[in-house]
C-alpha cells in the first residue's frame, strides 16, 4: 500500500540527487567563470602530486651524477670508470621497477579506487633509504649489486606515481585548465632533475677538502646525494593518504552519487549533500570491462597510439638523460685534472643543460598547452627532435671540431623540444582520453611502454656507443646513435598523426562510453519503488 508520504519522500530524494548532479558540474562552471579556481584544494593537489614527481625525477637522474663517483670508489682498477655493462644495468634497474609499478598501480587504481594514492610514496621512501645505505656482503653480493636491487624497488614506487598522479590530477581538474594542471605536475620532473645537480654541487663543495685528500671520501658524497631524495616524499605523505576519492571514480565506476557530490563539493567550497540517499554499488569485473572496451579497434588504436609514442620518446629521452655525462665528456666539459674537479664540472654541465633546455621546455608546455593543444605540441616536438638529432648525428665531428657552441646550442634545443613536446604530452594525453573505468590502467600501460623504451636505452646505450672503440670510453658510435634517435622521433611523429586525437578543451565526460548522469534517473526510480 502506498502512503500519502510517498510523493514527498520521492521529491526529497530526487532533489538530493539533483543537488549531486549540480555539484558534479560545479567545477566546469567555476572554470568558465574564472571564479574560485585557485583555492586551497587545488593548490594542495598541485603540491601533493608535484612533490611526488620532483622526488621521482631526483631519484631517477641522480644516478647520472653518482655513477662517476662510484667509478672512483669501487673501480679504481678499471681506470676509475664503471664498466659499461654494469653501468647500464645499474641505470636500468629503476626503469625495470618503474615499468612494473606503472602496471601494478595503474590496474589497482581502477580496481580499488584512487584512494590507494600514497602507498607508492612509502615504497619510494623505503627504496631511497636503502639505496643510500647499500653495503657489500662479506662474500657474494657487492655494494653495486645491492644498490641495483634497491633501485629496482625504488622504481616500483616511482612507477606507481605516474598513473595515480596523472589520473587524480585529471579527474580533479576542469576542462579549460586540465592540461595546464597536468603539465605543472609533470614540470616538477625538470625541477627534480635540476635539483639533483644543485644538491650534488652543494655536497661536493662541503666535501672538497676531504675528497682532494682521499678520493674514497666520495663514498659519503654519493650516499648523501641519494638519501636526500626522500625528504620531499616524507614531507607530503600525509597529504597523499588524506586525499578524498575522485568524484568521477565515485560516480562513473562506483555509481555513488552522494560520495561524488560530496567530494566535488569540497573542491567547489559548497555544503555537503546529506547522505540519506545512496545508489547501491554494483559488482564489477574490471578485467571484463577492460577486455570489452579495448576489444574495440577504435579504443585499442588509441591505446596503441599513447603507448607506442611514449615508448619511442623514452628511447631518446632516457638514452640521453641518463647519459648526459657522456655528451659532456665528448665536448670536453667534464674532463678535468682531479676527481673533484671532474665531478664538479659534470654537475655544473648538468645544470646548464637543464636550465637552458629541459626546464624552459616544461614551462613552455605549461604556458601553451591550452592554446596549442596536446596533439599539436606532440607533433611539433617529434618533428623538431627528428631534425635536430639528424643534424647532431650527421655533422657530429664537424660541429665538435669547428663549432663547439653550435653543437651545444643544437643539443640544448633537442632537450627543449623533447620537453616542449612529447615528453610532457605523452604523460598528459593518456590521463584524458580514456573513460574513468580504465583511465588509470590505460595510463599505466602507456607509461610502462614508455619505460620499456627507457630500459632499452639504459641497457643498450652504453654498449652501442662503444661499438668500434679502440679503447674503453671513446664512444665512437655516438654519432650513429644520435642518427638512430632521429629515426625513432620520426616514427613517433607518424604514429601521433594517425592515432592520437586532440583533447584540448574537452570535458572528461566526452570520453565516457555512456552519459554518466543516467545513474541519477535510475536512482530516483529505485527510490520511488522502495517507498
Amino acid at each position: 500500500m502506498s502512503t500519502p508520504q510517498s510523493p514527498s519522500i520521492h521529491n526529497v530524494e530526487q532533489h538530493q540527487l539533483d543537488q549531486a548532479a549540480n555539484k558534479l558540474a560545479s567545477l566546469e562552471k567555476l572554470d568558465k567563470s574564472g571564479a574560485g579556481y585557485w583555492n586551497w584544494f587545488t593548490l594542495r593537489t598541485l603540491l601533493t602530486s608535484g612533490a611526488g614527481f620532483f622526488t621521482d625525477s631526483y631519484d631517477v637522474f641522480i644516478i647520472n651524477l653518482v655513477t662517476p663517483m662510484l667509478g672512483y670508489v669501487y673501480y679504481s682498477s678499471s681506470n676509475n670508470k664503471m664498466p659499461a655493462n654494469i653501468e647500464g644495468v645499474l641505470k636500468g634497474m629503476s626503469s625495470v621497477g618503474t615499468m612494473f609499478g606503472q602496471l601494478f598501480f595503474g590496474f589497482c587504481g581502477d580496481i580499488f579506487g584512487r584512494k590507494i594514492y600514497g602507498f607508492e610514496l612509502l615504497i619510494i621512501i623505503l627504496g631511497t633509504i636503502n639505496c643510500a645505505t647499500s653495503a657489500s656482503a662479506v662474500r657474494g653480493v657487492s655494494v653495486i649489486g645491492f644498490l641495483a636491487f634497491w633501485r629496482l624497488i625504488l622504481g616500483i614506487g616511482i612507477g606507481g606515481d605516474y598513473p595515480m598522479s596523472a589520473t587524480i590530477t585529471s579527474e580533479w581538474s576542469s576542462a579549460g585548465r586540465r592540461g595546464m594542471m597536468m603539465a605543472l605536475i609533470f614540470s616538477m620532473q625538470g625541477i627534480g632533475n635540476l635539483a639533483a645537480s644543485i644538491v650534488t654541487l652543494i655536497v661536493l663543495a662541503c666535501f672538497k677538502t676531504a675528497v682532494n685528500n682521499d678520493v674514497m671520501a666520495l663514498d659519503y658524497v654519493w650516499r648523501i646525494c641519494i638519501g636526500l631524495g626522500c625528504v620531499p616524499a616524507v614531507g607530503t605523505i600525509y597529504l597523499r593518504f588524506t586525499m578524498p576519492e575522485s568524484p568521477r571514480y565515485s560516480l562513473n565506476v562506483q555509481h555513488d552519487a552522494e560520495a561524488a557530490a560530496a567530494a566535488k563539493g569540497q573542491l567547489a567550497s559548497t555544503d555537503l549533500v546529506q547522505q540519506t540517499t545512496r545508489v547501491e554499488r554494483q559488482e564489477r569485473n574490471h578485467w571484463a570491462e577492460f577486455r570489452a572496451y579495448f576489444g574495440q579497434w577504435k579504443n585499442f588504436k588509441l591505446l596503441f597510439g599513447t603507448a607506442s609514442t611514449w615508448f619511442l620518446l623514452d628511447i631518446a629521452f632516457y638514452g640521453l638523460g641518463l647519459n648526459n655525462s657522456i655528451i659532456l665528456s665528448a665536448i670536453g666539459f667534464s674532463t678535468k685534472s682531479t676527481p673533484w674537479e671532474t665531478l664538479w664540472s659534470n654537475a655544473t654541465g648538468q645544470i646548464i643543460i637543464s636550465a637552458l633546455g629541459s626546464v624552459p621546455g616544461y614551462y613552455l608546455t605549461v604556458l601553451t598547452i591550452e592554446k596549442m593543444g596536446r596533439r599539436t605540441i606532440q607533433l611539433m616536438g617529434f618533428a623538431m627532435c627528428t631534425i635536430l638529432f639528424a643534424i647532431l648525428g650527421g655533422a657530429y665531428h664537424q660541429l665538435l671540431n669547428n663549432s663547439m657552441p653550435g653543437f651545444i646550442a643544437i643539443f640544448t634545443l633537442a632537450q627543449l623540444f623533447q620537453n616542449w613536446g612529447a615528453n610532457a604530452t605523452t604523460f598528459i594525453i593518456p590521463g584524458e582520453v580514456f573513460p574513468t573505468k580504465v583511465r588509470a590502467s590505460a595510463h599505466g600501460i602507456s607509461a610502462a611502454c614508455g619505460k620499456a623504451g627507457a630500459i632499452l636505452a639504459s641497457f643498450a646505450f652504453n654498449v652501442v656507443v662503444e661499438i668500434g672503440d679502440t679503447a674503453p670510453g671513446q664512444h665512437a658510435f655516438l654519432p650513429q646513435t644520435l642518427g638512430i634517435f632521429a629515426g625513432v622521433m620520426a616514427l613517433g611523429f607518424i604514429i601521433t598523426w594517425f592515432c592520437i586525437p586532440e583533447s584540448k578543451g574537452k570535458d572528461l565526460e566526452e570520453f565516457e562510453e555512456e552519459p554518466n548522469y543516467a545513474v541519477f534517473e535510475s536512482a530516483a526510480v529505485s527510490g520511488a519503488e522502495k517507498v
